[in-house]
């Protein structure tokens, strides 16, 4: 949860100005990325598209941590999850 405080701490100045809700924290889309994955050791592990203006995006890093991101068409980024313990179960077959 260390991670999660400081990624606050990255982007809670312009989540005022970028975000509608004062829960969600937002940057710029390259600063953000930048930060998870040069400071966290995160990689974007899955992603899809929420409407024509929004990308869904799932990261996580060797501990278990987990972000999940979306990304605007204007070039911002917002963290709207963040957790522990991620498990990927794979391609499951239907039932």
């Amino acid at each position: 949860m260390f991670r999660a405080l400081a990624l606050i701490a990255l982007v809670v100045p312009s989540a005022a100005q970028a975000s509608p809700i004062g829960d969600v924290l937002c940057a710029p889309s390259e600063e953000l990325r930048d930060r998870l994955t040069r400071q966290y050791g995160s990689a974007r592990q899955a992603s899809g598209l929420r409407g024509r203006e929004q990308v869904m995006e799932v990261w996580t890093d060797q501990r278990g941590d987990w972000t999940m991101v979306v990304r605007y068409a204007s070039g911002t980024s917002c963290i709207v999850a963040m957790g522990e313990h991620w498990t990927d179960f794979g391609p499951q077959d239907p039932a």
